[in-house]
């Protein structure tokens, strides 16, 4: 109460006040809009036909169009409309009404004719390329530029710039020309970001004062603060009354309002990293604190824990230079730059500085799903029946997602355990999406010349074509041996196996429901069988041995959520193996025995 009345006097003051000195500034320079949701007008730009002269600083005109859009008069052959307008920080967003702002860009790179600069660190050098539509479908670094003559016209993405043009799969793609700093905003978004250094006029408005040129008989653009002609003492009386209103004001706040304030900074402090960044080299070695803390090493990389601000915390993974020609790299930065799905992890930045090459992701403390299925015996690291089975519905909805709720469907190809991570409060989020592939939501099968995935996950028709095509099947397959695992766990497959990968227990488990028999799993409470068996039916379903007779991830969910009286799916393991196989032992994994047979495309 106190603070709204101390508000409420200074603002009648300073009201009055300001009707005294800046009565005739006011009734000439006041703020103007063209349309209901467009920027507001003011110094240092004037409107055409509704401002003096004097109201606006030289290169700041706008004016109006038919459809209402604040459009910048500009000395240039093209125009663009202003979105907005940011007086604290002197930017301005441009784009183009009609969708083809990189065109126009391109024919205006330099922009010294104006008071107006691209922001530092926007420029990006791009090529564009005419290509035939059977090699765009293929071209998947490129994309297409809108508002030239046909759809076969690309642009090299500003992400993967560091890659060499000659990698690209160009072979019907012809050259058109190259440019060098282009803002590469116009290309991702369709707009721009501009700023102006002159007239400088945030030390005046910091105190809610006016800025105006100053009025000294000549055509000076020289500036001023409003205030002065109402007198030193004034200006010191007003000074005194807004100090003394913020002391009180501050001084009044109770802890609740102190705790908003600290949250609100806390998430601007973490904003900069909601979006995938471009992160230096220097940039890895600074967060990572000199590779400090090692969380884990694979075959393609070792990752580390990082920091990016005191309460964001990333895991690093830097990539080893010598595998592979930087394929699996851009596949991953390239998808899961358009993820956004809470089961599944996200991709904070990346590197890409000469041949060194890193990702950083969002970093989950209880590492992977991995560590905590081998053993339902071991009560230190036993999550517990019922969480498994949020586990197991969250790993569904991300592939789900992957699947269905992106603009492309994404067929990850490597789901198994190791690439599932848990956040702190054990939550599901699928990462590693290296080996991922890109296609489109109607396109119901795939190309693939070699197999891809983890021995033990892979479905058969990604070995051998003889058992079908492959699809988004394959995924399913792989979540199926997820789940089977998840209820069998390491206890059932042996110690004395030197490679538990070609353990191959589902025909095990499903022999034991087919008796009836106890899965022979840890029970702790009411519903924990329940939920076991529930899990095992699901995981059986999904390793059918053709791909036209598991389910898709949609009906994973539903059996997963509504499924009570799940019924057995048929025996994929019938015609595979000897007779009668004892269920005390669980038999090879059969996949092993397939040949391996290319296709071509």
């Amino acid at each position: 109460m106190q603070r709204t009345l101390i508000s409420f006097f200074c603002f009648v003051f300073l009201q009055a006040f300001s009707s005294k000195v800046l009565c005739e500034n006011q009734n000439t320079c006041r703020e103007f809009k063209c349309g209901k949701h467009g920027p507001a007008i003011r110094f240092p730009f004037s409107l055409k036909g509704s401002h003096p002269e004097n109201c606006g600083y030289p290169g700041f005109l706008v004016s109006c169009n038919e459809n209402k859009e604040t459009i910048l008069e500009l000395p240039i052959p093209v125009k663009f409309a202003i979105k907005t307008i940011d007086y604290k920080n002197q930017q301005i967003e441009l784009y183009d009404p009609e969708n083809c702002l990189l065109v126009k860009l391109l024919k205006v790179q330099n922009m010294s004719i104006s008071p107006f600069h691209y922001l530092e660190g926007q420029m990006k050098d791009i090529t564009l390329f005419n290509c035939s539509s059977a090699e765009r479908e293929s071209v998947y670094y490129m994309d297409q530029v809108p508002c030239l003559s046909g759809p076969v016209y690309q642009i090299s993405s500003p992400h993967y710039v560091d890659i060499l043009i000659h990698d690209l799969p160009l072979l019907s793609c012809t050259k058109i020309s190259n440019y060098s700093s282009v803002p590469y905003m116009a290309y991702d978004h369709q707009n721009v970001s501009l700023d102006w250094t002159e007239p400088n006029c945030r030390p005046c408005e910091a105190y809610g004062n006016k800025c105006g040129l100053k009025n000294n008989g000549t055509k000076s653009t020289e500036i001023e603060c409003l205030y002065r002609k109402g007198g030193p003492f004034l200006a010191t009386f007003v000074l005194l009354l807004l100090v003394t209103a913020v002391y009180r004001v501050r001084s009044c706040l109770d802890r609740k309002e102190k705790e908003n304030q600290l949250k609100i900074e806390l998430f601007l402090e973490n904003y900069r990293a909601l979006k995938p960044s471009r992160y230096s080299y220097a940039d890895i070695k600074r967060i990572t604190n000199q590779f400090k803390v090692k969380l884990g090493q694979g075959a393609y990389g070792t990752v580390f824990k990082g920091k990016l601000s005191a309460e964001c915390f990333v895991a690093v993974k830097v990539l080893n230079s010598t595998k592979g020609n930087g394929e699996e790299f851009v596949n991953e930065v390239r998808t899961m730059g358009h993820i956004h799905h809470v089961n599944v992890v996200r991709l904070v930045g990346f590197c890409a500085d000469g041949f060194r090459r890193a990702l950083v992701y969002d970093f989950l403390p209880n590492g992977s799903l991995q560590d905590f299925i081998s053993s339902a015996d071991n009560n230190n690291s036993f999550l517990g029946w019922g969480k498994l089975q949020d586990i197991s519905l969250g790993i569904a909805k991300g592939i789900e997602y992957l699947h269905q709720g992106c603009n492309q469907r994404i067929l990850h190809f490597d789901i198994k355990p190791h690439n599932v991570l848990l956040d702190h409060n054990f939550n599901a989020k699928i990462s590693d999406f290296g080996l991922a592939k890109l296609c489109s939501k109607d396109q119901s099968i795939v190309s693939m010349t070699t197999a891809r995935g983890t021995m033990g996950y892979i479905a058969p028709e990604v070995f051998s074509r003889n058992f079908g095509n492959v699809s988004y099947k394959s995924d399913v397959y792989s979540y199926g041996m997820v789940l089977l695992e998840i209820v069998g766990g390491r206890k059932n497959i042996g110690s004395t196996t030197e490679n538990t990968n070609e353990i191959y227990y589902p025909e095990w488990i499903y022999n034991l429901l087919e008796k009836k028999d106890d899965l022979r799993i840890n029970v702790g409470e009411e519903g924990d069988a329940k939920i076991a068996k529930r899990l095992a039916i699901v995981g059986l379903w999904c390793i059918q041995w053709h791909p036209a007779d598991r389910p898709s991830m949609q009906g994973v969910v539903q059996m997963l959520e509504e499924g009570e009286n799940l019924t057995m799916p048929p025996n994929p393991f019938a015609s595979q193996g000897p007779a009668g196989t004892n269920t005390s032992t669980p038999s090879r994994n059969l996949n092993l025995q397939l040949e391996i047979i290319p296709e071509l495309e």
